[in-house]
């Protein structure tokens, strides 16, 4: 402990402060039970203890410096300077976000030992907001895929089953949350990479509206399709790193306005009367019976809330072909951008994906655009009638982790890397936010998440819901089991 908190005659034990919310790490050092330092080294004392069996974190931040800025934090607090929503908590980030002299690979052999320059604007505001930047998440290469390896650093673990993927691309990110090695971490989502991983490993995860947290630097600037966003262990946590890292900047053209104290205020909400879509599958997509069963009885906490639910789907046509052709003409121009040595060092997932990149005209781009269109305002017609639409997270439990991805599932062969996940990713293509948070376990304990859709832009809402089904629901999520096993 911390000088000043030496006189505490009940000390928070280190184990309990890595369970703890975030928003509880908050509240401790507001009162100064507990220091930033105090946090930090309960956090890195659970990454040396669980971290080499999950594969979560992949490089850490220098430790000396670490704790040399808590201790600035703390004699800041000392003098009544309190540093901003994130005081003293360990957040990670991303192995795709750029982060200043701390290797930033993208999962890539080919950028293996590269450093940056520069913070990414989201690393800058978890800075400024008080944030300690533990370290780097593991994804697989250049985020192609939601199960997370690469030949860099290999596989993430799935800590409730070690033979199981974490999922992905932010599979680093939700496995070391899930373990207590950070209360929060940034992601990000294309197909479902901040929900289908939160899915997997009992946390919450939340694909916010394009915009809403702008991503700089950023060479195409005018996509849509990937998005930054936060995760946690519970709603109020991501809502709380939501507020540090939304807002406008003015380095991005496709920003949202609105300040991202907005997701600051107390989450509580009158549900009442509100219409609920539940669905627990899109049709054609072959869904796990033991994840319908899971989601569809979740329809009784809300009718609890006193929402109107009933059960339907928003037409979701040309969404497989529209996100096909989005996610390789922003891969593929990505991709572009690189030397000869590095393209012929990346995987062939991507290379798939360039491959479609150069088949598209100009004129297959435009088209793709005026049909993303019509989707977003058949999504818009089925929101106007309702105002959020719940459905599973997954379409089946995690798989085993030596696997590169599932080739078939419940009769249906895939020939592509993202083809068992499109639960997720029809979802992208709409503009939707969408957050995914625990709804029970299955049978051989390994857990379920659901996903709540909300109306264009209307992040805050589902932030609201997902937070009132939480308390309703009162899932009991325990300690992922290997924790316990090496702490």
């Amino acid at each position: 402990m911390a000088d000043y908190l030496h006189l505490d005659p009940n000390p928070v034990s280190t184990d309990s402060l890595c369970d703890a919310s975030a928003l509880t790490l908050l509240d401790l050092q507001h009162k100064r039970e507990v220091s930033a330092l105090d946090i930090l080294d309960a956090h890195l004392a659970r990454i040396d203890a669980v971290n080499p069996h999950v594969n979560a974190l992949v490089t850490l931040n220098d430790t000396d410096a670490l704790r040399q800025r808590a201790r600035e934090i703390d004699g800041l607090w000392m003098r009544g300077e309190w540093q901003g929503p994130l005081h003293g908590l360990p957040v990670s980030q991303k192995d795709l976000t750029l982060t200043r002299g701390v290797r930033t690979t993208f999962g890539s052999k080919a950028f293996e030992h590269h450093v940056p320059a520069q913070d990414a604007l989201i690393v800058r505001r978890c800075h400024a907001a008080g944030a300690l930047m533990i370290g780097k998440s593991n994804t697989p290469e250049f985020g192609a895929g939601s199960h997370t390896f690469n030949d860099v650093f290999g596989v993430t673990r799935n800590p409730w089953d070690l033979s199981r993927s974490a999922g992905g691309s932010s599979g680093g990110a939700a496995a070391s949350v899930a373990c207590g090695m950070n209360p929060l971490a940034c992601g990000s989502d294309m197909g479902g990479s901040l929900r289908n991983p939160a899915a997997w490993n009992g946390v919450v995860g939340l694909r916010p509206s394009p915009g809403r947290v702008p991503r700089a630097p950023d060479t195409n600037g005018w996509g849509t399709l990937g998005v930054d966003g936060p995760m946690a262990r519970n709603v109020a946590d991501t809502a709380l790193l939501l507020s540090a890292i939304a807002g406008p900047s003015g380095e991005i053209a496709t920003e949202l306005g609105d300040p991202g104290a907005l997701f600051a205020r107390p989450l509580q909400r009158d549900f009442r009367g509100v219409r609920v879509a539940i669905s627990t599958g899109l049709a054609g997509l072959p869904v796990d019976p033991e994840i319908q069963r899971t989601v569809q009885a979740q329809a009784r906490v809300f009718e609890a809330l006193g929402c109107e639910v009933v059960f339907a789907d928003p037409d979701l046509a040309d969404a497989e072909d529209v996100f096909r052709m989005e996610r390789a003409w922003m891969i593929g121009t990505l991709v572009q951008q690189l030397g000869d040595d590095a393209r012929a060092q990346l995987k062939p997932e991507i290379e798939d994906e360039c491959r479609l990149h150069r088949s598209l005209s100009a004129a297959d781009i435009g088209q793709m655009f005026v049909r993303k269109t019509a989707l977003f305002q058949r999504m818009r017609s089925f929101m106007n009638d309702h105002a959020f639409y719940v459905l599973p997270a997954t379409q089946m439990l995690p798989f085993d982790a030596s696997l590169r991805w599932p080739t078939s599932f419940m009769g249906q062969t895939y020939t592509s890397y993202i083809d068992w996940m499109r639960i997720c990713w029809y979802l992208s293509s709409t503009e939707a936010p969408v957050l995914a948070v625990p709804c029970g376990f299955s049978v051989s304990g390994l857990p379920i998440g659901l996903q709540i859709a909300g109306r264009y832009r209307d992040d805050w809402g589902v932030l609201q819901l997902g937070h009132a089904y939480e308390q309703a629901a009162a899932h009991s999520v325990p300690r992922a089991p290997v924790i316990d096993a090496h702490c």
